[in-house]
């Protein structure tokens, strides 16, 4: 009657305390996995590292993804806090290849997002590669269309590693990753690439390959490259801008490259500050002469030598004042270097070409955000780049003069010796110019540097926006439906002066692709 009774107690067997003690052990594990994904995601999303050098249990600072999780278990009930602190080895979650397997995840979820936004859409594709810390080879891929709504969107997709940066290689990649969410590479209806051979080339390279399995996915070389291009030939192509701009770098580095040196910049700006709002010279308000310090240069980012440019003009008495300094405190080779780096920041050319490339790069760092934003549109863009050659070329015929007053202006205030103008130029040997006919001063700096920088300026822009293309991108914008098409009524009568001959010229000037019209 014993074994009778036990036997109808169902509760009592040996399969319900089974199931019983599994459901609550399944409830712990994902109370725990719910923790290792929410510190996932706090640091997916604030990009941050996961490891740490020391992830032992004895460690004090274990890495971001465990010192996360533990703030967790502070914050938790006493209920949870013993679930996570007791738990089994094989169920903690936080073991490395669990926390790439909850990225994986995440960032599938992600892109899962972004394909419902795109639909059925036409897309672009942006691509570009480099080189990790480790020395590997990455592509990213960034897809850019309009939404539901109308509005161009940029999203950033994904970054594959690539055994190599080859064409072919390359294509299959982004093949792939495509058709892993079920993205059409028919679909494709844009191209956005750097220069290089292996993305641009007319035969073999990306935009080709590409190009022969959908003619309509147009290759546009990136314009922020473009516009970097040409800054860049413009720095190089002048020997008193390229002089110029190691001097530069030579001067940040110095400075930027010991703290002390920093906190003395940093204390002879304040004192300097001080002096010129006792003399009236510097206006006060909230946020208004907060200190700073110089800005380093970077080889990707020329809007960074416009920032390290600013930087130096408005720090230049003071970083005078601390080599003075150094020269007279600072140890024996500090000295020697102090000396020849402000011998190099007193030369009048060296200033001639800071005040110059300085209003040069005022204009362009405007043409330089814009070509960045997100939402710009073709028409925009075009309309930036006229507007930048306009004003250089306005600068080049009629801003001498009020180049000239502002360059005696900062030469006087911090006591640079600037030459007579009307008197003969002497070339860097300190010998009489070896022209039959000598040179001034004026003629130098004015035709031989900013005339040069200037031309060689417009000469770049002209080259990388030539007229061709702009029209074409221009005409290309009229198709915007904003407005029942309005751009295009608006160039109508333009569009209607282009022959087919010539529009069938432009287009195949793009490309390998030869275009064919009904």
């Amino acid at each position: 009657m014993e074994k009778w009774n036990l036997l109808r107690n169902l509760d009592t067997q040996i399969e319900s305390v089974f199931v019983k003690r599994t459901t609550k052990e399944v409830e712990h594990n994902r109370f725990r996995l719910k923790a290792a994904i929410e510190a996932a995601r706090l640091l997916a999303n604030q990009g941050q590292a996961f490891r740490g050098h020391d992830e032992s249990e004895s460690s004090l600072n274990a890495g971001n993804f465990r010192q996360v999780r533990k703030s967790f278990e502070r914050m938790a009930s006493d209920d949870d806090r013993v679930v996570l602190e007791n738990a089994p080895g094989n169920a903690k979650y936080t073991s490395p290849p669990v926390q790439k397997e909850l990225l994986n995840i995440l960032g599938n979820r992600v892109r899962q997002m972004i394909r419902e936004e795109v639909g059925d859409a036409k897309f672009c594709i942006l691509v570009d590669e480099a080189v990790d810390a480790a020395g590997k080879e990455q592509m990213s891929i960034v897809l850019r269309f309009v939404d539901r709504y109308g509005f161009i969107r940029e999203r950033f997709f994904k970054i594959v590693s690539v055994p190599n940066t080859t064409s072919l290689t390359l294509k299959l990649e982004i093949v792939k990753v495509l058709g892993m969410f079920n993205l059409q590479v028919e679909n494709m209806r844009g191209q956005g690439y750097d220069g290089a051979s292996n993305m641009s080339g007319v035969w073999n390279g990306l935009q080709a390959l590409f190009l022969e399995d959908c003619p309509y996915a147009y290759y546009v070389h990136c314009f922020a490259h473009r516009l970097q291009l040409a800054l860049n030939g413009a720095a190089k192509g002048v020997h008193d801008t390229y002089r110029f701009f190691s001097t530069l770098l030579l001067v940040v580095n110095f400075v930027d490259s010991s703290a002390k040196r920093k906190g003395a910049l940093k204390a002879a700006r304040e004192d300097e500050i001080q002096d010129l709002i006792a003399l009236g010279n510097l206006q006060t308000g909230t946020g208004s002469n907060q200190t700073c310090t110089l800005q380093r240069p970077a080889t990707t980012r020329w809007s960074s030598h416009f920032r390290s440019i600013k930087s130096l003009i408005e720090l230049f008495g003071s970083t005078m004042t601390i080599l003075d300094h150094m020269m007279d405190t600072a140890t024996l080779p500090i000295q020697g270097e102090a000396s020849g780096i402000l011998r190099a920041m007193r030369s009048f050319e060296f200033v001639f070409c800071l005040i110059l490339m300085h209003r040069v790069m005022k204009v362009t760092e405007v043409l330089c955000q814009v070509v960045q934003r997100k939402s710009i549109d073709i028409g925009e863009a075009m309309k930036f780049v006229d507007h930048t050659k306009e004003l250089l070329q306005y600068m080049r015929d009629d801003g001498w003069d009020d180049f000239l007053m502002v360059l005696a202006s900062f030469c006087e205030t911090h006591n640079i010796d600037m030459p007579d103008m009307s008197s003969r130029w002497l070339d860097g040997t300190g010998r009489p110019s070896q022209q039959k006919n000598f040179i001034t001063h004026e003629h130098h700096f004015r035709v031989e540097v900013f005339n040069a920088v200037l031309d060689f300026q417009l000469s770049e822009l002209n080259k990388r926006f030539n007229e061709r293309s702009c029209e074409l991108l221009t005409l290309t914008s009229t198709l915007d439906p904003h407005d029942k098409f309005s751009l295009f009524e608006t160039q109508k009568e333009f569009a209607e002066a282009v022959d087919n001959e010539t529009v069938i010229n432009d287009f195949e000037a793009l490309g390998p692709r030869r275009v064919k019209f009904s």
